[in-house]
């Protein structure tokens, strides 16, 4: 492998010419496990463990290498194996906010070029969702595409196709069938060698039959989906970046049941026209309720803007004010605790001056 075909780009070599300086070198993360990596480097596939001064240093799991990444190593290539000093500066990354009440970032991909967003036309179709899922990929830096894919079993095709039309705001749209192997070739368009794609959405909508009919064999387990609720079980486990024989890469995850946001830089790629109207209000702070000249509730009472569309912006709008309140209150606490021992620190720096 070179590190052409792995995605390489000017961009990371500026950011590893110092390190390179030093005698290191370069890899790139392929699967992350708990402690260890699989790295694709040009010396082969290698296990790599990041040093300990690198988990001295880290501020978060966040730090830590994800699938995607590229992270500064030396290799011991007769043991298999490599050191991992420094993740380098990434290009883009997919984070949303860790499940649970913990307020911390958890990066699911680094350094993709293309996320698509997978949905199946079952009866787990929701355009809500598709909503959430562009509004995150608009933040990670990447160009989304949204994938309608199970096809075959969408008996109002047009129908749907323009509702997602709808809340697309230009972002492009495939439809396919991967079971019946029917209208895939169109998204390989979007990763020429060189390229790195990401494969994100929930179980069940045919993510791991995509790859399987990408690679031309089965790599990934594929299990039916529920007849009740069409929601399908996690038959990945893993997050890994595939070799595709076309000389692209795709990053297939396991599905999410939960995608909380963590930035907000991206509501306004995902919801433009509602953006483009609030420019028209009257007043620059109108909260769009009951604010005469509000060109948001104008639209909403005319029909131009669906009142669906608009009570899921608001529902995001409301989920991002309350994460940058978490946000803050979590960084005074880190300040706090830093505070505490520098005093500590400082107090036993006495104790032993007093002890001389």
């Amino acid at each position: 492998m070179t590190l052409a075909q792995l995605g390489w780009h000017p961009f990371f070599e500026a950011h590893a010419a110092p390190f390179r300086e030093s005698g290191f070198t370069v890899a790139r993360v392929a699967i992350p496990h708990r402690d260890r990596y699989v790295l694709y480097t040009e010396h082969g596939e290698l296990w790599g463990e990041v040093t300990g001064k690198f988990r001295f240093e880290a501020e978060g799991t966040h730090v830590y290498p994800t699938v995607g990444d590229w992270v500064v190593i030396s290799p011991r290539v007769e043991e298999g194996s490599a050191s991992i000093h420094h993740v380098l500066e990434r290009r883009s990354k997919f984070s949303r906010k860790v499940p649970g009440a913990k307020t911390d970032e958890q990066v699911l991909a680094a350094n993709v070029d293309t996320i698509f967003l997978v949905n199946g036309l079952d009866g787990d179709f929701n355009p809500r969702r598709i909503e959430r899922y562009l509004t995150v990929a608009w933040e990670s830096g990447a160009s989304p595409v949204i994938i309608l894919n199970k096809s075959d079993l969408c008996e109002n095709l047009e129908e749907v196709l323009g509702e997602v039309e709808s809340i697309a705001m230009g972002t492009p749209i495939l439809t396919m069938s991967a079971k019946l192997h029917e209208g895939v070739e169109p998204l390989l368009e979007f990763l020429p060698a060189g390229k790195t794609g990401a494969l994100l959405g929930s179980s069940g909508v045919g993510k791991s039959t995509l790859i399987n009919l990408l690679l031309g064999r089965d790599m990934q387990p594929t299990q039916e989906v529920r007849e009740t609720d069409s929601r399908g079980r996690h038959t990945t486990t893993r997050r890994e970046l595939v070799l595709l024989p076309s000389g692209g890469m795709l990053i297939d995850s396991p599905g999410m049941r939960e995608l909380q946001l963590w930035g907000g830089e991206g509501l306004a790629g995902s919801f433009e026209d509602i953006e483009a109207l609030a420019t028209g209000c009257r007043f620059r702070d109108c909260e769009h309720e009951t604010e005469p000249g509000c060109a948001v509730q104008e639209a909403l009472t005319d029909g131009s803007l669906d009142a669906g569309r608009y009570e899921s912006y608001q529902k995001l709008l409301r989920e991002l004010r309350y994460l940058e309140r978490k946000k803050d209150q979590r960084a005074a606490q880190i300040e706090k605790e830093r505070w505490k021992k520098i005093g500590r620190l400082a107090k036993d720096i006495q104790k032993r001056k007093g002890k001389v």
